[in-house]
């Protein structure tokens, strides 16, 4: 799935044309816009370049590149260092993920190449991203081991409503291609790019393999008619971008997830499934979908944290599996661990 986080819901009117990208604010200087369309022609044309080069050589580029990030970038390493560390801690502790995996909470070198392997997988988002107008039915079948194919035939189908939750893990293109195959179009929130023209060029892509993105803005609107009209809606939720969120324990510590899938839960009855696929190799994925069971509850505030926890708890599953491919790794995720290391991040400064 492509997308974020997507607002509390609120009235819901039909789905009709494809949202579109916002036109650029009028009344800007001539230097401002000259930069944004300069900056623009680069990003599309860099995206472009990269959508059509080998595959060998991206995978390599991206390694070279990865390496280099690795060394350079102080303050992502050491975030990720941190947020893996409590992943890994929490695996060896409970006996869960690879011995790869549970060994990194005991050996910092160990721990270190997970770190260093976060940043390759960070900059094969992106590839993946630029490559994404090329990916087919049949490339992604090829490519793509599915852990629980026959469970995902029977779920998956098209005319029936349900909530798709994605994860800032291993291949967002991939899963998204896949799960379209299936249901023809799926509708996603995006959070918004500063440049238009950028903005404008990531919906179009994404229109043209059955993605109907929508701003945040009009996010809630959107997916409650998707819903309420028999189809499918893809968020990636599994970290806060905007707006308030639902408390829940990830890892064995406090932290907060998006609010949006479980409020839409609770106002439509829609089923949620949450669904990521990893990298096994070059250009080879392996993933699945994990159907979260009815929240219990007596008020739909008690059945909508309870949904919360069970996210939550998918999730981890899903990371544990290669925690050096969840790309929230580089952004804040437990308060915790924010707070002690905000002396150091200020001597970084």
């Amino acid at each position: 799935m492509t997308g974020s986080t997507a607002p509390a819901p609120g009235p819901a009117a039909p789905a009709t044309a494809p949202a579109t990208a916002p036109a650029a604010p009028k009344g800007r200087g001539l230097g401002r816009r000259f930069r944004e369309a300069v900056t623009a022609y680069l990003v599309i044309g860099a995206l472009k370049l990269v959508g059509h080069a080998p595959e060998r050589l991206e995978y390599s580029l991206a390694g070279f590149a990865g390496g280099i990030s690795y060394r350079l970038v102080r303050s992502r390493r050491d975030r990720a260092r941190r947020n893996l560390k409590r992943v890994v801690d929490w695996a060896a502790a409970n006996g869960q993920g690879p011995e790869s995996v549970r060994a990194a909470a005991g050996d910092p070198k160990a721990l270190e190449a997970l770190v260093r392997a976060a940043f390759t997988h960070h900059l094969l988002g992106y590839v993946e991203m630029a490559r994404a107008p090329r990916f087919t039915t049949a490339w992604v079948n090829q490519r793509l081991t599915v852990e629980n194919a026959a469970e995902v035939d029977e779920w998956m189908v098209p005319g029936r409503s349900f909530i798709l939750v994605g994860m800032h893990f291993g291949a967002l293109e991939v899963p998204a291609v896949f799960a379209v195959s299936r249901l023809r179009s799926i509708v996603s929130p995006m959070e918004s790019v500063p440049n238009a023209r950028i903005q404008r060029y990531i919906f179009e892509t994404r229109d043209t393999i059955g993605i109907r993105i929508v701003t945040l803005q009009d996010g809630a609107r959107e997916l409650l008619a998707a819903l309420r009209n028999d189809k499918a809606v893809g968020i990636v939720a599994d970290r806060m971008i905007a707006g308030s969120g639902v408390e829940v324990e990830l890892f064995g510590a406090k932290t907060k997830i998006p609010a949006g899938p479980v409020l839409l839960a609770a106002e439509t009855g829609a089923q949620i499934y949450v669904s990521a696929v990893r990298r096994v190799g070059r250009g080879h994925y392996r993933g699945g979908v994990i159907q979260l069971d009815p929240a219990e509850g007596t008020s739909r505030k008690e059945r909508s944290r309870a949904m919360a926890r069970e996210e939550a708890r998918a999730f981890e599953q899903i990371i544990i599996t290669a925690p050096e491919q969840w790309l929230s790794l580089f952004h804040p995720i437990w308060p915790d661990l924010e707070q002690s290391a905000m002396p150091q991040d200020r001597n970084l400064t």
